[in-house]
Parts: C-alpha cells; sequence; structure tokens
C-alpha cells in the first residue's frame, strides 16, 4: 500500500507551498501532495532545475523560480496566495570542503536555516487563518557530525531548535510545526557516494534497513505529519533514515 492509498484526498482542497521543490527530496514531495489532491507551488532557485522540473507540472502542481534569501520576494509571493495550509521548507544545499570559508559558510546558512525563518515567519498569517502547519527538512546531520560540511551540519542542528521553537511560539495560534530528518536517500546531491560501491555498502549496512532511502521514501512521513491524522503532533522531529544515525 503507498500513500496515495493512505492519504487519497485528504489534501483535497488545501495549498501547500514547498520551497526547493524543483529537485530530489523537494519534487518528490511536491508530487506526493499533488497526488492526495493539494494545490501545490513548488519553488526552486534553479532556472535549469526549474525548466526540467516543467516537465512535471499538472493542473495541480506548479514550480516557479524564488530566491528564498531575498526577503522582499519571499513575502510578495506568499502574499499572493491568498490561502496557504501547509508550508515545506525543503530549501538546502551543502558544499562540501567549501563550507570552512566564511563566506560559503553565511551562504549555505542562510540558504538552510535563515530563509526556513523567512518563510514561516511570512506564512504565519495565512497559517494562522487556516489552522495549517510547518513541515521542515532536518537531516540526520541534525544529530550527526560531518567535518566536511560544517555550515550544513549547523544549519540542520538549528532547523530542529528552529521547528521546537516555532512550534511553541505558534501553538496558541493553532499552527503545529514539524520536521523530518532524513538520512542517506538517493539523490543527486549523494550521487558521488551511493555511485561507488564502497562507500554505498558502507552508509547501507550502518543502517538497520540495509539499504539506501529514496526520495519517495520521505513523502508518506511528511504527508502524516502535515495531515489530520497528526493533529496533536507537534514540535517533532521524525527521522527517516532507515536506522542509520542509531546504528
Amino acid at each position: 500500500m503507498g500513500y496515495t492509498d493512505i492519504f487519497a484526498g485528504a489534501y483535497d482542497g488545501k495549498t501547500v507551498l514547498l520551497s526547493g521543490g524543483t529537485s530530489g527530496i523537494g519534487l518528490a514531495l511536491a508530487k506526493g501532495f499533488a497526488d492526495c489532491g493539494a494545490t501545490v507551488v513548488a519553488t526552486g532557485s534553479s532556472a535549469s532545475r526549474l525548466k526540467d522540473a516543467q516537465a512535471r507540472a499538472t493542473d495541480r502542481l506548479s514550480f516557479e523560480l524564488l530566491d528564498v534569501r531575498d526577503k522582499a520576494a519571499v513575502e510578495a509571493r506568499i502574499d499572493r496566495m491568498g490561502r496557504l495550509d501547509v508550508l515545506v521548507n525543503c530549501q538546502g544545499v551543502a558544499r562540501p570542503g567549501d563550507e570552512w570559508t566564511e563566506e560559503t559558510f553565511l551562504t549555505v546558512m542562510d540558504i538552510n536555516l535563515n530563509s526556513a525563518m523567512r518563510l514561516s515567519r511570512a506564512a504565519h498569517p495565512l497559517l494562522k487563518a487556516s489552522g495549517g502547519n510547518i513541515v521542515n527538512v532536518a537531516s540526520m546531520l541534525s544529530y550527526l557530525a560531518d567535518a566536511a560540511v560544517p555550515s550544513y551540519t549547523a544549519s540542520k542542528t538549528g532547523i530542529v531548535g528552529l521547528t521546537r521553537a516555532l512550534a511553541h511560539q505558534w501553538g496558541q495560534d493553532g499552527i503545529r510545526v514539524n520536521a523530518i530528518a532524513p538520512g542517506y536517500h538517493k539523490t543527486d546531491m549523494t550521487k558521488p557516494l551511493w555511485s561507488d560501491p564502497v562507500a554505498a555498502a558502507r552508509i547501507a549496512d550502518r543502517a538497520a534497513a540495509k539499504r539506501w532511502g529514496t526520495a519517495e521514501d520521505l513523502v508518506g512521513p511528511t504527508l502524516f505529519l502535515a495531515s489530520d491524522a497528526a493533529s496533536f503532533v507537534t514540535g517533532a522531529v521524525l527521522p527517516v533514515d532507515g536506522g542509520y544515525h542509531t546504528g
């Protein structure tokens, strides 16, 4: 049984804004919400990825360029929505090896963490009006460390703290805030690892599930957290890593 069987019709009439939604995990999540009835606006900052994503556009799924570092652009886009039920903060980049320079460290932090706050604050009035919720995308590196990506590690750890703080600050407004924490999933970002048989096997062996995840493995957990089935779940971070971080 797939997520479309479990959540069929659960998002009929709902509107979703999903940043970082033109490729990889974000694209899978955007498609998942649309498959279950939502009208989804998925944004990205890469023109080439946007062009590729447009081939997947439907009546319920559209794609747009949006620089999540641009406060004015973020606020203007959300103001045009009129209604918003779910905000998914999925934007994220990693720059292995380069993040020890201050410029790159701050750029990665702005995209991965600051923009989640930027989008959430801009979306607050609409989410309060609809009784909506936020799902942030953290990482297994919210719990572990990777010396090659200090900013990615710090920003994803920060997502956990931000998720909890927003949940408590906005709970009185009827807004739930949760996060998923992906592990090693086969995407373009992780291709250098899963295309190396030795590295791929080492990673799979540490996981309890003994395999790599796919982007689709993250759809069901996200749909659950954003649904009425999780109406008393807030401030939670759900690891979706096949047991990797506990291995």
